[in-house]
């Protein structure tokens, strides 16, 4: 990967949200979620799909806090307006695992 500036990392806007709601997904066509996350009063509740049933079903997540991207453009996926990106990483099978903060966080604080 090519070296980046910390003008070009601060450029991506990464904030701590706690899930409010989940759905499944059927429409999707990976298995995925559909998430209501708070992002508190300055950036306030965005949807987003998310590829993660492999570990957390709808009834774990609310609650929960995640990291996401918040200054990507929308994306349509099928009938769903994803405008967040949530964070994680794969574990040894592809599956992904939720990037959360280790301590209870305010939503809508920003990585630094």
């Amino acid at each position: 990967m090519p070296e980046i500036s910390y003008e070009d990392f601060m450029a991506v806007d990464i904030r701590a949200g706690r899930i409010t709601r989940a759905e499944p997904f059927p429409e999707a066509r990976k298995p995925a979620l559909k998430l209501w996350i708070d992002f508190g009063p300055e950036i306030g509740v965005k949807k987003s799909s998310a590829q993660i049933t492999a570990h957390y079903g709808p009834e774990t997540l609310p609650g929960r806090m995640v990291m996401a991207v918040v200054n990507f453009p929308p994306r349509q996926i099928g009938p769903v307006r994803s405008e967040v990106l949530v964070l994680g990483v794969a574990d040894a099978d592809g599956e992904i695992v939720l990037i959360a903060p280790d301590q209870d966080v305010a939503p809508g604080q920003r990585m630094h």
